[in-house]
Parts: C-alpha cells; sequence; structure tokens
C-alpha cells in the first residue's frame, strides 16, 4: 500500500446513535489489515468511544488547560462593569458592585482582561481536559476526554486532538450533530461520510448535517446504518439532493448484540469484513479525489423579530410574571438511547404538561407532537465580525488578541490586511475590542430561530440552531424561559424537558435548575461509560437522577451493572424497556409509542413514568 498517503475522512452524523463509532471503527480495522497506515482521532470528546472497541494501549497523557479568568482582585477592583458589558456569553455579572465569574459559562476569549482599565482580572490556568495516545495494533490512536461542565471547550480539545496527524489515513469519530465542535473536526476534511439510518428522527437530523457540511464547503457522502426502509423518503432525499449513498448495512440484531460487548463486527462475522472492506476501499478512492464540490447550501427562512440574548430575551422572569416551572429533564450520555421517543410518551401520558425541546442542535421532539407554531423569533447570541480592509492598517492586534484563530492576513490593494474566518471565529467580539482604527465592524448574527408552540398535550417551546452555529446553551436557556412563559399562560406548573446529549453546553445549560433528571442509556459498552460521564455532570450540578435502560435485553449483564451504578451515584433505578422495533414504527406514524402500542413497550414506559409521578407526591 501507499504509506505516503495523508487523508482526512470524518464520520460524522446529524444526531447520536446511528452507528457512528460503530462505523468508524470497523473502517479503521479493515484499513489497517490492508496494509495501510491508519490513525484513529476520536473527535467527539464529550463523549469518546471508539477506545472501547479498538481497545488502544495508552502508552501517554497529556493534560490541557488554558489561561482563564477566575476572579478579580478587590484591591484593583474599581466596580465600572465593563468586562460585564463585554461578556457574550453572560459569565460575568456584578451584584452590589462585586464582580463575579461563571466559569461554566466562561469560553476564555479574553475580552473582559482586554478591557479592564485597572487590570484587575486574575487569570489561572484552567484543566479542560486530556488527550491520550496510545496503540492499538498498528493502529496510532489518540482521543481526548472533556472536563466535566467544560462544555464550552469542546473546539479547543478537538484542536488539541487533530494536531496528532502524520502520514496515513486519518479516521476522525466526529461529535454529532450540526454545531461549533462538528465544525471544527469537518471543515478541514478531505471526506465526509454522514452516517444515518431511514428512520424520521434519522432523515430530518440527515438533512440538517447536509446543510452544515455545505455551509463549511464540504459535499457529503452518506452511509446508511440499519437499512430497514418503512418509505422511500430516505431515498427520494438523496436523489434530489444528488447525494451519494456510499453504502447500506442491514438492520441486524447480532450488530447491536456485538456492539454491546464492545466487539468488532468484522472480526466476528465474515460477512461484515467483506461488507466493510468494499465499503473502506471506496471511500478511500473518493477522499484520494477530494470529493465533490459542496452544492449550494439550504437558505433557512426565519422571522425578522430578532431576540438577542443580553437584551429582552434575558429580562428576569419575574418581570414577565413567568414562575418557574417544576422540570423533568430527559437526557442521555449519548445520542440514540431513545430519550426523545421516551420524552413524547411521557407527555401523553401525563396528558397536559409544559413541554420544551432544548436539543436545538438536532430537534426531534416536534416530529412527533406536530406542533403548531405560535409564535417565533430570530435567536442572536453572538456577533458576526467583518474588517474594513479600506480601513486595516495591518497592525495584527486582532490576530494577537484573538484566542479562536480566526483572523487570517490576506493582501489588499497590494498591503497587508486581516479577515475573519467565519468558520472559526466565535462571536466574542474581541476583534473589534482591540483594533485601534476601528476597522472591524461588529453586528448581531443569527444563529437561529425559537418557537413556541401548541401540542394536542400541551403549549411547548422549541428552537432550531442554525448550520454550523455557536452559542447552542444559550439557545437551551431561551427555550426554557419560553417554555416557562407559556406555562403560566396555559396555567401549567410542571414540565417534561428533551434535553440535548453528550455533556457539554446544551446539557448543561438543560440540567441547570431542574427538578429531576431522567437519564436514558443502553446496556452497551458505550452505554456504560457515557452513563457515568452524564452521572458526573449530573452530581456536579447536585440535581436528584433517575436511570432508564432502554433495549434492556439486547445484554442483561450490562442491565445489572447499570442496575450497580445507579446505586454508586445514588440514583433511583426507573426501570427497563425491552428491544422492540414498536418505536421505530411508532416514529413512522409521527406519534409516541403509548399511542401507537400497548405492548411490553408501553407498558414498561408506565411503569417508568409511575414511579416519576409518585416521586412528585
Amino acid at each position: 500500500m501507499d504509506e505516503t498517503v495523508n487523508l482526512k475522512i470524518v464520520i460524522s452524523s446529524g444526531k447520536g446513535g446511528t452507528g457512528k463509532t460503530f462505523i468508524a471503527t470497523n473502517i479503521a480495522r479493515v484499513l489497517d489489515e490492508s496494509g495501510y497506515p491508519v490513525r484513529y482521532l476520536d473527535c467527539d470528546v464529550e463523549e469518546p468511544n471508539g477506545h472501547l472497541f479498538l481497545k488502544p494501549d495508552i502508552v501517554k497523557e497529556e493534560t490541557v488547560s488554558l489561561l482563564s479568568p477566575t476572579g478579580v482582585d478587590e484591591n484593583r477592583c474599581i466596580a465600572c462593569g465593563r468586562c460585564v458589558e463585554v461578556c457574550h456569553y453572560n459569565a460575568i455579572a456584578m451584584i452590589k458592585e462585586k464582580v463575579l465569574f461563571f466559569k461554566n459559562l466562561c469560553h476564555v476569549c479574553g475580552a473582559c482582561t482586554l478591557v479592564c482599565p485597572v487590570d484587575a482580572v486574575i487569570e489561572e490556568d484552567r484543566r479542560i481536559g486530556v488527550v491520550k495516545h496510545g496503540k492499538s495494533g498498528t493502529i496510532d490512536f489518540h482521543y481526548a476526554l472533556l472536563e466535566t461542565a467544560e462544555g464550552g471547550m469542546s473546539p479547543r480539545l478537538i484542536r488539541k486532538v487533530k494536531q496528532c496527524t502524520g502520514k496515513g489515513i486519518h479516521i476522525l469519530d466526529s461529535p454529532p450533530g450540526t454545531a461549533c465542535p462538528v465544525v471544527e473536526t469537518v471543515k478541514d476534511a478531505d471526506l465526509c461520510v454522514l452516517v444515518t439510518d431511514p428512520t424520521p428522527f434519522g432523515i430530518h437530523d440527515l438533512k440538517l448535517a447536509v446543510n452544515m457540511c455545505r455551509q463549511i464547503g464540504r459535499e457529503p457522502v452518506v452511509l446508511v446504518n440499519r437499512a430497514e426502509y418503512h418509505n422511500e423518503d430516505l431515498r427520494d432525499y438523496c436523489r434530489g439532493e444528488s447525494l451519494e449513498i456510499v453504502a447500506e448495512i442491514p438492520d441486524d440484531r447480532k450488530i447491536a448484540e456485538c456492539y454491546s460487548v464492545g466487539d468488532l463486527a468484522v472480526d466476528r462475522f465474515p460477512e461484515y469484513r467483506a461488507l466493510f472492506t468494499d465499503i473502506a476501499g471506496k471511500i478511500v478512492s473518493m477522499a484520494r479525489k477530494g470529493g465533490q464540490p459542496a452544492r449550494k447550501s439550504v437558505t433557512v427562512e426565519h422571522s425578522a423579530d430578532p431576540v438577542l440574548i443580553g437584551e429582552n430575551s434575558n429580562q428576569p422572569l419575574e418581570s414577565r410574571r413567568a414562575e418557574k416551572t417544576h422540570e423533568y429533564v430527559i437526557i442521555s450520555g449519548k445520542g440514540g438511547t431513545g430519550k426523545t421517543s421516551l420524552a413524547a410518551a411521557f407527555c401523553a401520558l401525563e396528558k397536559r404538561i409544559a413541554i420544551a425541546d432544548c436539543d436545538v442542535d438536532a430537534a426531534d421532539l416536534h416530529l412527533l407532537l406536530q406542533p403548531e407554531i405560535k409564535k417565533r423569533g430570530v435567536f442572536s447570541g453572538s456577533d458576526t465580525a467583518v474588517i474594513d480592509p479600506d480601513r486595516c492598517t495591518g497592525c495584527g492586534e486582532c490576530e494577537r488578541q484573538c484566542r479562536f484563530d480566526a483572523i487570517l492576513q490576506t493582501e489588499y490593494s497590494g498591503r497587508k490586511v486581516f479577515k475573519v474566518d467565519e468558520i472559526a471565529c466565535e462571536g466574542c467580539g474581541v476583534c473589534g475590542l482591540a483594533c485601534p482604527e476601528g476597522a472591524v465592524i461588529c453586528s448581531p448574527a443569527w444563529n437561529g430561530e425559537w418557537f413556541v408552540s401548541d401540542t394536542r398535550f400541551g403549549p411547548m417551546s422549541h428552537a432550531r440552531l442554525g448550520p454550523a452555529e455557536e452559542n447552542s446553551g444559550k439557545l437551551v436557556t431561551l427555550v426554557r424561559q419560553k417554555k416557562d412563559e407559556a406555562a403560566f399562560e396555559a396555567g401549567l406548573n410542571e414540565a417534561v424537558v428533551d434535553g440535548s446529549p453528550g455533556t457539554g453546553c446544551p446539557v448543561i445549560a438543560s440540567l441547570s435548575g431542574a427538578e429531576y433528571a431522567v437519564v436514558v442509556t443502553e446496556p452497551t459498552v458505550s452505554g456504560v461509560h457515557d452513563l457515568r460521564r452524564i452521572l458526573d455532570v449530573v452530581r456536579f450540578f447536585r440535581v436528584p437522577a433517575g436511570i432508564v435502560v432502554n433495549k434492556w435485553d439486547l445484554n442483561k449483564e450490562k442491565t445489572e451493572e447499570i442496575h450497580a451504578i445507579a446505586g454508586e451515584y445514588e440514583a433511583e433505578f426507573l426501570g427497563r424497556i425491552p428491544y422492540d422495533k414498536v418505536i421505530t414504527l411508532a416514529q413512522v406514524k409521527g406519534v409516541s409509542v403509548v399511542e401507537y402500542s400497548d405492548g411490553p413497550v408501553t407498558q414498561a414506559v408506565r411503569e417508568v413514568w409511575g414511579k416519576i409521578v409518585r416521586r412528585k407526591s
């Protein structure tokens, strides 16, 4: 094989649970055994799972830290409030002339230190994660673990993982979704393979992921996992968008059972070794050619009434007379565990309750609840920065102050100037603060859209984060606020919240102040790994929690292990839901499983909700 090859192949997905890591690890194995030099870079730093299957021997660990503000020197601080004014992440507040820093909201942009007139901001090294380096046979293996409650630092940690490059074929296991961590992973790929399944959730989230890829100039290809088709919707979409389907992998229970114990399908089943060998050869050939030019992304229509974080949407709830609801937040350490299906079922069982879909990166709850939109508005949580080349003197102060490597040198009329890399920019506004010539023009960015709707079970707040946009945590906070307002108007004081998967910013924003967290997991090695990660976050925010095991009969030993973990974390074990394709059939019909069937799954869900209801009383 050609050992001089240097390719980056990203395996990504619009949502979690499609089999992204399953595909990535099996492809890495067959490429390695075909003689290619292979590097596996697990960029899903919130919930890395590749190591559970390729089982590398770790030879080195590297702590990643950033110089971060931690407080102010009270002997110097004059309580001018400039640090509060310039913080785009609501990470600084002033109460009675005392400055407070909220570490978990800080993105370490440096704006506060830049504007402080008396140099009172104290900065210290802040550990954001660890990068691990090892070998799985002859595969170079690199992955990172984000520190608990450090969601905003995901892109920084991904960059550290991506520095572990060299000669060979790089398989990058991407985070799910379409937000900044995914963009950081995908932006310089030779090929992006989007893994999906032919369910309404899978198709909806694939559309978001395709649009994100095209937004950043990458034309993706599609791989269909669990390819049991109930209609032609997925194939019709791919044909209409000229998307190539590179492979289809059957919906085979023995694959799920193999995955649950941490084995690779290519090691256990000859027919899947042959299939993955063909898939690997095909995508390497496509990556060598550089893929197809990106088609134009879909223009997202949105309303014209902007709601800017830091202005009217951040008013105290008391000023709008809305009291905070008692929230039951459904979360999961990773996507695809059945979190949204369970949330919809709870709504149907309660019959009348306030609802919020906080999975703004890849919202799916609306597919089951068919909301009728009553209110909508634009969400802006950051700035768009543009440098006027006529006013830029090329001093480079913007580049020196930018902590996101988002300022690039270029030429204009034969002289050196700077420009903003839109993909890398996180909208913090530091470049505008730093520029001595006023050449940086900052204006509110369009980051997404929020909605308040009616459903057959009660009022619902939900949102759509724009493709490749940042600040999903702020949008989650806004969705929860809108839910409280809608609940107040409807005379409701309880809410079911479909939280975000993972452990990052959106999850933290979903959990903060919640009454109770329902953690949905699966009895697999990755499910157990991710369960511990999310329970660490829940414990950090001191939210009482209960655990539900979906597809419990795939691996009964792992289910018992999860039961023991519940005791270890002092979480309630709420119940077990059996493996059954009836949940997918309910999705296809656009209803919750308890409305579709009265079988074993529905009975199990009823028992789980019954325990939660009894806990309320």
